[in-house]
């Protein structure tokens, strides 16, 4: 008797929904983002009413317009784990051109911290391996914002 054994094979399938504003319209897919503000501003609709420390990347064409938002990570009061790979799965998922790191400080002050800064970094030199430009990286606050891409922290 000859024993054989059944292999199951997955398929991946990813699903993104449009983020909405109160009136059912997608709060940013389609804008074409070419300014740290632009960014900041389309962000902060997102992020800085949360009360815990949210990651997420703005994925985006090779036009500046955004594909999708992805929420990477949501963490604690200050602080959230975020992973490279993580990071860069969406944005390869949905064919990103560039992307642009963003996420908040419950406490109000986007000041990077010198973690922020390392995760900076870190994720600046994944992108330039795998052929995804980071475009910014913003922090939002609470009525204010900090753009790594005005203060020359890009460049790899």
């Amino acid at each position: 008797m000859i024993q054989t054994d059944t292999i199951t094979l997955r398929e991946l399938t990813i699903r993104y929904s449009p983020v909405v504003d109160v009136s059912g319209q997608p709060v940013v897919i389609g804008q074409t983002l070419k300014a740290p503000v632009e960014a900041a501003t389309t962000l902060a609709a997102l992020l800085q009413d949360e009360a815990s420390e949210v990651f997420g990347i703005l994925c985006l064409s090779t036009k500046r317009q955004v594909i999708a938002y992805h929420e990477v990570s949501r963490g604690t009061l200050d602080s959230t784990t975020v992973h490279p790979r993580e990071v860069f799965k969406a944005a390869l998922l949905s064919n990103s051109s560039g992307i642009i790191l963003a996420h908040n400080h419950p406490s109000g002050n986007p000041t990077p911290s010198p973690d922020d800064y390392q995760l900076n970094r870190r994720l600046v030199d994944a992108g330039t391996l795998l052929g995804v430009d980071v475009l910014d990286h913003i922090i939002i606050g609470a009525g204010r914002w900090f753009s790594f891409r005005d203060a020359g922290q890009l460049s790899g």
